[in-house]
């Protein structure tokens, strides 16, 4: 298994780099609304004379009116066909850092382009990491001001996850427009879980901005037990679920899975010239730890480690794109670092010790999870008993995968376990898809 360990880390070929974020605004694109059940034909308007002037849009855009060409344009780029559900409404928003688009020639924040086009913008939510995605995985984020705006900006991951009904009080309509990675344990959904859930409360609609998912090419992993239900993942769905946000939010709603199977009234505005196969180059950081591509792929396999006694990077600038300790034997595991307080790291484990480990930068383009690399570290670190913490169970959402893994099960045996899960799971999904 050790030599195994050496051989694993030598790697191949660069991750695979594509910028289809292009300055570009187009618009005219009606998207259906999508509420009550997995049946696409069961759907909410938000009214009538916003519905038809959607409609009006979208047989333009049908058309050919738009231009064709390979440019993914994002949901919150198509203004024309969302400003109709906006005008003479109060508004809030859930964004962060990655909320930007690409408008009049230039990158803007969605925040401050809605005040731009005279919206009437009442309040920023932030999720995990703030409205700037500036702060460390699990710190508390303080409501505040945005300096920009003067908007009021509340915070969701603060002394409350879900926005309160107070918090939410004056608002006509909400927006979500984040980043996600396409990982259960990535908190965005959580939180597109609470404000779906708040706003269904409320009776206040949902607009969805949607976005490309950079790991929505492929589904895999263990499916969370309810039992460890947690805010790092809520719901019976594989560690990589292979949906967009829009799509997700349509899942939500039709599995039944806000509190007392409330239904939320959402409207997704789909993207453009996207599948599921689209390679895409995050513009922005979608949080401090994740800085680019090849990070973003492999967050899914080696976030397993935080629930370990090893460092998946942290305090240094190879986040997620390394790992080691100092107690893993330098023979097996040759790359070293020393990891140092950094933003989104203020505490990072093992700071100012070097740490032996690999060095997985080279890896090729993941298109399933990859637990050879825990594997290896758990057989090659001398205190077993002490490798995995109680934050482990909630990472891989069922107790089985540690047992597993302390058993002796290679990594093959461990995935023939999650198979017939995962089928059951791609027939549940695909009645969500908003695209092939």
């Amino acid at each position: 298994m050790m030599r195994r360990a050496m051989k694993n880390s030598k790697f191949t070929g660069y991750f695979m780099r594509f910028t289809l974020f292009k300055n570009t605004f187009l618009i005219l694109l009606l998207l259906g609304f999508s509420c009550g059940s997995g049946d696409k034909g069961n759907q909410i308007p938000f009214s009538e004379e916003n519905t038809e002037e959607s409609e009006a849009r979208s047989s333009k855009s049908e058309a050919g009116s738009i231009d064709k060409d390979d440019t993914i344009v994002m949901g919150a780029e198509q203004f024309d066909t969302y400003s109709g559900l906006l005008r003479n409404k109060t508004v809030g928003v859930v964004a962060n850092q990655t909320s930007v688009i690409s408008a009049e020639q230039q990158s803007i924040h969605l925040v401050d382009f809605l005040v731009s086009k005279k919206i009437d913008l009442k309040k920023v939510f932030a999720p995990e990491h703030g409205f700037r995605g500036t702060a460390d995985a699990g710190e508390l984020i303080k409501d505040g001001m945005d300096v920009s705006t003067g908007l009021p900006i509340i915070s969701l991951y603060g002394k409350n996850k879900k926005p309160s009904q107070q918090q939410l009080s004056g608002l006509e309509v909400m927006i979500f427009d984040i980043q996600d990675v396409g990982a259960r344990f990535y908190t965005y959904i959580s939180t597109l879980h609470y404000v779906m859930e708040a706003c269904a409360e409320a009776g206040i609609p949902l607009i969805i901005m949607d976005r490309p998912n950079p790991n929505g090419h492929y589904i895999d992993g263990p499916i969370l037990e309810i039992q460890h239900k947690s805010f790092v993942g809520m719901h019976p769905v594989p560690v990589v679920h292979g949906m967009t946000i829009g799509e997700y939010a349509q899942m939500i709603n039709g599995q039944g899975w806000l509190e007392n199977k409330k239904q939320c009234e959402i409207k997704v505005i789909k993207m453009l010239n996207y599948d599921h196969q689209t390679a895409y180059s995050l513009p922005v950081k979608p949080s401090p730890n994740l800085p680019n591509d090849t990070a973003i792929n492999l967050y899914p396999s080696l976030c397993f480690f935080e629930g370990t006694v090893v460092s998946a990077g942290r305090g240094t600038n190879t986040q997620f794109q390394v790992f080691g300790a100092p107690s893993l034997p330098a023979e097996f595991f040759p790359y070293t670092f020393t990891p140092q307080a950094n933003e989104g790291a203020k505490h990072p484990k093992f700071k100012g010790e070097q740490c032996n480990g690999l060095d997985l930068r080279n890896t090729k383009k993941m298109n399933k999870l990859n637990l050879e690399w825990l594997i290896e570290a758990y057989v090659g670190y001398g205190k077993k008993k002490e490798f995995f913490n109680d934050f482990f169970t909630n990472l891989a959402g069922t107790t089985k995968l540690q047992e597993q893994i302390e058993k002796g099960y290679t990594y093959p045996e461990i995935r023939a376990t999650w198979l017939r899960d995962l089928d059951a799971y791609d027939a549940m999904r695909k009645k969500y898809l908003l695209y092939k």
